[in-house]
This record gives structure tokens, C-alpha cells and sequence, in this order.
């Protein structure tokens, strides 16, 4: 147990007496540090036991205020006195006791014959017999962690010796968040609550660490593995010295059993490449398809094929999204991960996770029997995955939006401003500008676009015809047309407009 001023006031060797603010004899005591100043705050660290002779303490009410004061705001343990024959106070004054009292301050008095260096000693040999203590403790405990780790038990008896030691619960789960397994709390509700922390730590791999203050108590979460992140580990209350000692030797062994756990699984990644294989045959039929699914725990019903290229090792991206998408449908060609999944999957959400920013297709949903035709599609889209910094879908892969944003920013600047600038110049509220998108967006409805901009139908023609004016494209003309809605698109997805001057 750590030091603190009850077991100081203990020691008989230094005679010491307590005279007032008994209500915080339990404090801890990690140092002890003699001083005359009245303004000792700025000295201290927290936890010292201030020691004085009163040489300066004059025992005026207002002047002993301030210095208990002092002493609070620097988080002092207590303040011993000394007193006696040859000192400047043979008794401690009345005013620095109420004031003590009041505060809660531990106030001792030592006898002249006990010099401040006795008990700055005995704080020393108490505090250096303490950490000798806990480092024995501490080194049986790791004994004790290393032999579950080594036995059949596995993880379930790491986490079981871990609580039985620190009292400290903790949770471990999988790269993609799912409970491995919990001991001394409820893991899926701390895995829950901690879910934000969880999520900040996944995204800086093993370089990062996390915790915080949660209505479950205090987290640490510390992420597993050795050369890529397997899991994390979720620490509720870990915060005696011992726990603060033992976890990067926990972090330690159960990232070597995460790592076994993960070779030990290689055999069965290896069957769902296969499986993975077969379904990218073309001449699979429905019935083998959803068979195969059925093997893999696949949800029945329409798939997507997805293609990632990787940035370092595809067979190491290639597991962590096995691991993380029901089925574990990957497979590695030349540089790509190619994986299968539900249509209702959030793919996007397990790209930010093990895929962030690297060029990803997603194929349109199909019967399982067409996944070669999604995949086709999933990889031709890799181009403008990798042009645009975003994983692209074939939903969006025929998008005039895709097509305009793939091209050079200052081409397409170029070919807006031609045609759109005479309205820029004539109209810089914009309001030709607003009523030609609409009526383009209403495939020329006259009665639509006056409904929606609230207009009258005849407002809307001359505004029209006057945009035809300053174009020079006609409203009836499908070329026209069409060069005025890539202009007004182009702008739409995020080329700046030209500045008015004045």
C-alpha cells in the first residue's frame, strides 16, 4: 500500500504529533520537501509533505489563511512544523491551526530534536520499500499471465488471471470490433460504450493507443498484434499502479495469441479462396452458386463483388477483410483483393477500416451465379477508384456527375465559364442561372418549373428566351441543350464560379 500521513505520523523514531486536519490523514505521501518560503505552491509537484520552521510564518489570521491556501493549490500531503528549544516557534500558532483544520490539511509537529532530513529519509526508504513491493508483486502477477498464456486455456484464461490479479475487467475484439472474448465485465457492453475510442484507435493501427472517462468507469484501449493489428484490447478501471505495470505485458501476450489464432485459421482461408474461385466461374449454375454461399454462411440472395487494390501485402488485407465481412469470400489476384459479399453489406464502412484510401470497385448486386460479371465491373472501376481517392460503385459508375468529376478541373472550368459567362455577367444574382436549371431538370416543363421556383409561366419563358439571347444555344435545340446542362453539372460538382468585377 502506498505511503500516506497516517503511516508517517506512525513511524516512533520521528515523534511527530498531529494537531489539526486529522480529517486527511489519509493522503498519500510520495515526497517531502523543506521550505521557508510563504509561497511554497510553485515548489510543489502533488503529494509532498511541506516542512517548515516557521521562520517566516508571522501567525497572523489573513497571513496563515493564504499559506494553508498556498499549500492546497499545491496538492501538498501535509505540513509538519518544527518546533522547540533554538527554533523560531516553540508551538505552532493558533490562527495556522484553525485555518489547517478547516481545510482538511494534515498539520504535524516534529520536536527540534528530529531533523527534516530524518523524515525525508523515512518518506524515501517507506516509498522505495513500497515500489520494491509492487515490482515483486508485479513480476508474480506476469509469472502468472505468461503460464495461462502458455496453457490450453488460451485467451479465456489470460483475461481470467488478469482480472483474479488487477481486479480490472477487459474485453477483447477482432480487427472489425466483434467480442473474442470478456472477463470481470460484460464485454459486448463495454465493447458498446467504448465504441468511439474503439474506432479512433482501429484507424492508427498499432501506433495508437486510446482511453478515456465513460459512465462504465475509465477505458484504455491498446490494439493487438505484432506486424498488423489483429484486435484490441479494452481495459475498464485499470488504473492502480500494478495494472498501469502489467498492461503492455498483457498488450504483449495477447498479441501473440491473437497472431496463433490467426495462423491457426490460414486453412480455412485457404477453402474460401477456393470456394471464392469457383463462384467467379462462368459457367457456375443458380443452384451451385447458392449451394456454395450456403458453405460460406452466406446470406442467401443477391451479392456484390468487390476488387481493393493493395497498398503493402494483399494476402495480409486479403485476411483482415475475411475476418471482417460475413463469409470471409477473399482472394488474392496479382495485387488485388477480390471479395464477395451480401448485398445488404456496408462495404463502404469496412473499406474506412481496413482499406482507407486505397482504390476500391463495388459490382452492382447480381444473382450469386453472375458474381464474375459484378467482378468485371468492380475491377474496371479501380481507374477512376484510384483518379478520384474514393471507392466507386457501379451504381454511380454511369453517372455524368463520375464523368465530369474524372476530367482536368481547369478544361471543364474553362468549358463552363464559355458558356455560362454571358449569364455571369448579365444576371450576377444568378437568377437566369437558377430558372435554366430548373427548366432543364424538368425536361423543359414550363407549368413544372413555374410551380417550383413560383414564378409566372410567362416569367419563366422570357427569362429562357432571354438565356437563349446571351448563349447563343436554342431552347429547342438538343445540342444546345445538352452544352448548357454538362455547364450548369460541371459547376454542380464543384468548380468555382468566376468572380464579378466591378
Amino acid at each position: 500500500m502506498p505511503l500516506t500521513v497516517r503511516d508517517l505520523l506512525a513511524i516512533p523514531s520521528l515523534r511527530l504529533r498531529l494537531i489539526a486536519g486529522g480529517a486527511g490523514l489519509g493522503r498519500v505521501v510520495e515526497a517531502a520537501h523543506a521550505t521557508e518560503t510563504t509561497s511554497p505552491a510553485a515548489w510543489l509537484e502533488g503529494a509532498e509533505v511541506v516542512m517548515t520552521t516557521g521562520l517566516l510564518l508571522t501567525g497572523d489570521d489573513a497571513d496563515s489563511a493564504a499559506y494553508v491556501d498556498e499549500l492546497r493549490e499545491g496538492k501538498a500531503s501535509a505540513l509538519i512544523v518544527g518546533v522547540g528549544g533554538g527554533l523560531p516557534l516553540q508551538a505552532v500558532p493558533t490562527a495556522l491551526s484553525q485555518h489547517a483544520e478547516r481545510a482538511g490539511m494534515p498539520l504535524l509537529v516534529a520536536p527540534a530534536t528530529v531533523p527534516f532530513a530524518s523524515i525525508t529519509k523515512a518518506v524515501f526508504v517507506a516509498r522505495a520499500s513500497e515500489e520494491r513491493r509492487l515490482l515483486e508483486r508485479t513480476l508474480r502477477t506476469q509469472r502468472r499471465l505468461s503460464a495461462a498464456a502458455a496453457s490450453s486455456d488460451g485467451l479465456e484464461g489470460l483475461l481470467s488471471s488478469w482480472v483474479q490479479a488487477t481486479g480490472s475487467g477487459v474485453a477483447v475484439c477482432d480487427a472489425s470490433g466483434r467480442l473474442l472474448s470478456a472477463a470481470g465485465t460484460d464485454g459486448q457492453a463495454l465493447l458498446t460504450e467504448a465504441a468511439p475510442v474503439i474506432d479512433t484507435v482501429a484507424l492508427h493501427g498499432l501506433r495508437g493507443s486510446g482511453g478515456g472517462d465513460l459512465p462504465c468507469g475509465k477505458v484504455v484501449v491498446q490494439p493487438l498484434g505484432t506486424a498488423r493489428m489483429r484486435g484490441l484490447a479494452v481495459l475498464l478501471n485499470a488504473d492502480s499502479a500494478e495494472s498501469r505495470l502489467l498492461i503492455s505485458v498483457l498488450v504483449s501476450l495477447l498479441s501473440v495469441e491473437l497472431e496463433r489464432r490467426h495462423l491457426a485459421d490460414e486453412p480455412q482461408r485457404r477453402r474460401r479462396a477456393a470456394l471464392l474461385a469457383r463462384l467467379f466461374t462462368t459457367d457456375i449454375t443458380a443452384e451451385q452458386a447458392h449451394a456454395l454461399l450456403r458453405t460460406a454462411d452466406v446470406p442467401a440472395g443477391p451479392v456484390r463483388a468487390v476488387a481493393v487494390q493493395a497498398a503493402g501485402d494483399p494476402v495480409e488485407l486479403a485476411a483482415d477483410l475475411a475476418l471482417a465481412l460475413p463469409g470471409g469470400l477473399a482472394r488474392v489476384t496479382g495485387g488485388t483483393v477480390e471479395v464477395v459479399v451480401a448485398q445488404d453489406t456496408d462495404i463502404h464502412a469496412v473499406l474506412r477500416r481496413f482499406a482507407p484510401g486505397r482504390p476500391a470497385g463495388i459490382g452492382p448486386a447480381v444473382a450469386p451465379q453472375h458474381a464474375a460479371l459484378s467482378l468485371r465491373q468492380a475491377v474496371a472501376l479501380l481507374p477512376s477508384s484510384a483518379e478520384l481517392g474514393r471507392p466507386i460503385s457501379a451504381a454511380e459508375a454511369g453517372s455524368v456527375r463520375l464523368l465530369l468529376s474524372l476530367g482536368s478541373p481547369a478544361t471543364l472550368a474553362a468549358f463552363a465559364d464559355t458558356v455560362l459567362a454571358p449569364l455571369d455577367a448579365a444576371d450576377p444574382a444568378g437568377e437566369l442561372t437558377e430558372t435554366l436549371r430548373v427548366w432543364l431538370e424538368t425536361n423543359g416543363s414550363w407549368a413544372e418549373t413555374s410551380n417550383l421556383l413560383g414564378l409566372h409561366r410567362h416569367t419563366v419563358q422570357n427569362r429562357i428566351e432571354k438565356v437563349a439571347k446571351l448563349t447563343g444555344r436554342q431552347q429547342d435545340r438538343a445540342e444546345d441543350r445538352i452544352d448548357l446542362w454538362l455547364a450548369l453539372t460541371a459547376r454542380a460538382v464543384g468548380l468555382p464560379r468566376p468572380q464579378q468585377h466591378k
